[in-house]
């Protein structure tokens, strides 16, 4: 199972990258931001689900790097910044601007889903619960930019064009909408995957339980039977 999350990941990598989106991202912005949520909340969480708690995984040789609510509020400063006008109007017409923003796309998603879910594994409370926090965030977040795009009166981007026949603002509104959908329900389900964790207390490392020198147990005992 973990192999197959691992190739399925990759997989839609290639298939967002490699696939018509890029193109159809210069003319459209709905297309722009599926290929933006594909990485984080498709691609992102499949990787990191799939190494988290491996040799490799990250977050066991650098836990404090890995805080799920620093990572939260890391990933909101750089999806609110690319979607600025000045650095999106960058991504959405030059390859390399497009390279830069999706590298760090797909780092910032794997940097929120690893720090949820990776580290020594079974997974401490204490992780659990932070990174419930950090996935509820990011989803808030998502939700709250996807919301303003949907609904906006006007157009908050105004160099980009109409695509399949649809205006601009219509195409502006369409993208909001596969962001607040998509972002908001994908880290949602994270979120609410490790409440469920936390609800059942399945999975976590056991606390040490103190244990009693049998010279004490002895005492106490002779003192009940007394």
């Amino acid at each position: 199972m973990r192999l197959a999350t691992w190739n399925l990941g990759w997989i839609l990598l290639a298939l967002a990258w490699m696939g018509p989106l890029p193109r159809w991202a210069e003319s459209s912005f709905a297309a722009h931001m599926t290929l933006h949520m594909l990485i984080v909340a498709v691609v992102a969480p499949l990787l990191s689900i799939a190494m988290a708690g491996l040799r490799f995984d990250p977050v066991r040789k650098a836990p404090a790097l890995f805080s799920p609510i620093p990572a939260s509020v890391g990933e909101l400063l750089i999806v609110w910044a690319w979607h600025a006008p000045g650095l999106h109007h960058w991504a959405r017409h030059d390859l390399f601007g497009l390279i830069i923003e999706q590298g760090m796309f797909l780092a910032s998603g794997m940097w929120v889903w690893l720090s949820a879910f990776g580290g020594s594994q079974p997974r401490s409370r204490a992780r659990a619960a932070a990174g419930v926090i950090g996935l509820l965030l990011t989803s808030m977040h998502m939700t709250f930019l996807g919301a303003l795009l949907a609904l906006s009166p006007r157009l908050l981007y105004q160099h980009h064009h109409a695509a399949s026949g649809l205006t601009p603002l219509v195409d502006q509104h369409l993208g909001g909408a596969v962001m607040l959908v998509v972002g908001g329900i994908a880290y949602l389900a994270g979120g609410l995957w490790l409440t469920r964790d936390l609800v059942r207390e399945v999975n976590f490392q056991p606390a040490a339980r103190s244990k009693v020198p049998s010279t004490q147990a002895g005492s106490l005992r002779q003192e009940v039977v007394q």
